[in-house]
């Protein structure tokens, strides 16, 4: 079973292209990190400020200790999320298998 989170973020008006190359570093320190199984930046088709991350982690408290590694606080909370008009933060976990 894994922890899934979902992340949008909708960059303020010319800003996505400071913004994804600040992800593209988040996304490569943070495969590294013990845990993480997957970290995937996605860019909008129609409305290129729109930004999707999907993420996968082993469980929950790997996910809580990926929010207090040095490399979210600088990049995620420091850099990025001055330069957002929004962000959504869905966290998901798996669906317990129905039993027939």
């Amino acid at each position: 079973m894994t922890y899934v989170v979902i992340a949008r973020y909708r960059t303020e008006a010319g800003q996505e292209d400071t913004v994804l190359p600040l992800l593209d570093t988040m996304a490569a320190a943070s495969r590294q990190e013990p845990g993480n199984l997957m970290y995937r930046v996605h860019r909008g088709v129609e409305d290129p400020r729109t930004i999707m991350l999907y993420e996968e982690y082993v469980s929950e408290a790997d996910f809580t200790a990926h929010c207090a590694t040095p490399h979210f606080q600088e990049i995620v909370l420091g850099k990025v999320v001055p330069l957002l008009e929004s962000r959504e933060v869905l966290r998901c976990s798996p669906r317990a298998e129905v039993q027939a």
